[in-house]
């Protein structure tokens, strides 16, 4: 059987055909290192290269190798970190950064799925209340999908009847097209109608339609269609018969739906979510920062325990020696000689203890500032090259102060703020949706119908004519009203959204008495650190003098070997308490730092520089160091 097609319809169908051949022909462009820093919000253009708009985009390259930076710092199977090195790989190299990294380029796919018309999924640490979603969790703007109605006066088969042109489409316009093809032989059970016992139909069908949402809520819609069909039977008025039709609907709604906030509501949540994971991002960077730096000091303080043994192990093997001589020439009982002996043995414990606690510290820091396990750098010894840093008045901020800058500055705080304005948005919606829902719409069609007859031959061309002439016209307009009796769906809708939002004023205000608290408190402990760094330095020079007077009394024969023992085991734990007071102070200079949300601008880190992982300038950190250091065996356990 032949099969005859109109031009118009082959134009339409090849047009399709090659749009969709289009699509399987282009690569995937490279993906952007910087990909992190790249605005995901506009998504592919569609013009003049419509097949872009079915391609997969890129995204940021998947890194699990650790920065060059780190291979650099290991010479000699060392690697001599500072602090501004410490904090540059771990904005390189921490995994928990890198984690959060993706959620910024995730936000933009949010705000790109609103600009549609869809439902925004959220991201980590922002919400999307619940409320905004009319209908089925998770539905678009509209609850309507397709073309909306076309009419059912005027048309091929006459007849009428009533008119209603629903909302439509979203803000990404929708084109659609369908073809098909369809031979059928029926047998008949009479003879009068079609003149044949068998009845065999060919019949050739477009349609093609478009529908777009605007943010106003107006909505429009086109659909044209045509049919082209051949018959075996007799007594036809046109065969073969071309149909077609033509329609454009309009709807706005008056009440519920009306406005920009009810329709680009969702919009508005993941532009704000985006602001939100922006501040969710910075603080697991403010929390990496600070657990390098902790981390870092405890190894400075483990170091420095470690000097202290070493040290005092020193003085108890120097105290033996001298114990042994004496007993030698029988100045000394034997049983002090063992005494001192069992002190070195002592001392010799301690250190074991104090290196392992180095080394597992070490192991500690190296996990933050790599991606993955590295020969290497396991095998590495970490010497620190910045020192405890000691107190200064000019480290205790003015509380008032402390407390504006923590305001202005806390990312939790901001992100239970985004949270709030979100809640908020969802109280809005859902008042307007206690509103009736009322439209006002319009629909004008035309219809066309030409063939065959036994004087003249008619096509597709002569029945789009009668279409968009307007040989059949239908003009509609009328005007939609539904009331809920009761209304409860949208009475329990708007309480939800009030009750959420209470509940997030409660949360951000107790956010902010959390913050003033934990800001009273790191002052506190700063004021506090300083008065026990200061009293420590006295106790160990107290403790070192003593030690230094009992030896000069045994030499003198005015003492016992065992009070020496005692006044070293007293120097030994003032030392430590030392070094400890010290590092808690670095500690307390970092809390009162995370506290007021400084913690990045103090330590000089660029947030671009975080968003791509490439530190561009190294870090800053803001302490004015001097510590501990080896001093000569005369003085042992001094500092400088």
């Amino acid at each position: 059987m032949k099969v005859r097609l109109d031009g118009f319809l082959w134009l339409l169908l090849l047009g399709l055909l090659a749009s969709g051949g289009a699509i399987t022909i282009s690569a995937q462009s490279p993906q952007d290192p910087q990909g992190f820093l790249r605005d995901y919000t506009k998504g592919p253009s569609s013009f003049p290269l419509l097949y872009r708009s079915y391609q997969e985009q890129p995204i940021p390259p998947l890194v699990l190798e650790s920065s060059s930076r780190l291979r650099d710092l290991i010479r000699d199977g060392k690697l001599q970190l500072s602090l501004a090195d410490a904090l540059s790989l771990a904005i390189e190299n921490n995994l928990d950064i890198a984690v959060q990294r993706y959620l910024r380029p995730m936000a933009h796919a949010d705000v790109l799925r609103a600009k549609s018309g869809q439902a925004a999924r959220g991201v980590s640490g922002a919400s999307v209340p619940g409320g905004l979603s009319a209908g089925a969790i998770g539905a678009g703007v509209a609850e309507a999908s397709g073309t909306g109605g076309t009419g059912s006066a005027g048309g091929i088969t006459g007849g009428g009847g009533a008119v209603n042109v629903r909302q439509a489409g979203a803000f990404d316009p929708a084109i659609g097209f369908n073809f098909s093809w369809d031979r059928a032989t029926s047998p008949l059970n009479s003879q009068v109608v079609a003149g044949v016992p068998t009845v065999t139909t060919y019949a050739t069908a477009y349609s093609g339609s478009y529908a777009q949402l605007f943010p106003t809520g107006v909505s429009y819609s086109l659909s044209l269609s045509a049919l082209r069909q051949s018959s075996t039977q007799q007594r036809l008025l046109f065969n073969p018969a071309v149909v077609s039709r033509f329609s454009l609907g309009v709807n706005q709604p008056l009440l519920n739906g009306f406005g920009r906030l009810a329709n680009e509501r969702f919009l508005l949540v993941a532009q704000n979510n985006l602001r939100i994971s922006e501040e969710v991002f910075r603080q697991q960077v403010v929390n990496a920062v600070i657990q390098v730096t902790n981390a870092y000091w405890d190894l400075a303080a483990f170091q420095e325990n470690v000097r202290v043994a070493e040290q005092a192990l020193a003085v108890a093997q120097k105290l033996y020696e001298d114990n042994k001589k004496q007993a030698e020439i029988g100045t000394l009982a034997p049983l002090d000689v063992v005494a001192a002996e069992a002190e070195v043995a002592a001392r010799q414990r301690d250190l074991v203890v104090a290196q392992t606690n180095l080394q597992t510290q070490e192991t500690r820091l190296k996990n933050f500032l790599s991606k993955k396990p590295d020969p290497a750098l396991d095998a590495a010894q970490v010497l620190l090259s910045d020192r405890l840093p000691e107190p200064r008045d000019v480290d205790v901020p003015n509380l008032q102060d402390a407390l504006t800058t923590a305001y202005n500055n806390r990312p939790d705080l901001r992100q239970q703020e985004g949270n709030l304005q979100n809640q908020n948005l969802s109280v809005r919606f859902t008042q307007n949706g206690l509103l009736p829902q009322t439209a006002i719409f319009g629909l004008y069609a035309g219809s066309g119908l030409e063939g065959n007859t036994l004087a003249t031959t008619g096509g597709a061309r002569d029945s789009l004519r009668q279409t968009f002439g307007g040989d059949f016209p239908e003009y509609a307009g009328g005007i939609s009203l539904s009331l809920p009796i009761r209304n409860r769906a949208a009475q329990a809708d708007n309480l939800r959204a009030q009750l959420e939002s209470s509940q997030s004023e409660i949360g951000l205000q107790k956010t902010r008495n959390q913050i003033a608290l934990e800001v009273r408190q790191a002052t506190t402990g700063l004021i506090q650190g300083k008065a026990q760094v200061e009293a420590a330095h006295q106790a160990s020079r107290l403790a070192q003098q003593t030690f230094d007077a009992e030896q000069k009394k045994l030499a003198a024969g005015i003492s016992t070997p065992y009070q020496v023992v005692l006044r070293q085991r007293d120097m030994e734990t003032a030392q430590r308490a030392e070094v400890q007071a010290v590092v808690n102070y670095a500690k307390a200079l970092v809390e009162m730092d995370r506290s007021m949300g400084t913690t990045l601008n103090r330590n000089g880190i660029e947030m671009l520089d975080a968003w791509s992982g490439t530190i561009s300038r190294l870090p800053t950190p803001p302490f004015n160091v001097r510590g501990f250091t080896t001093q000569p065996e005369g003085n042992p356990g001094g500092n400088q």
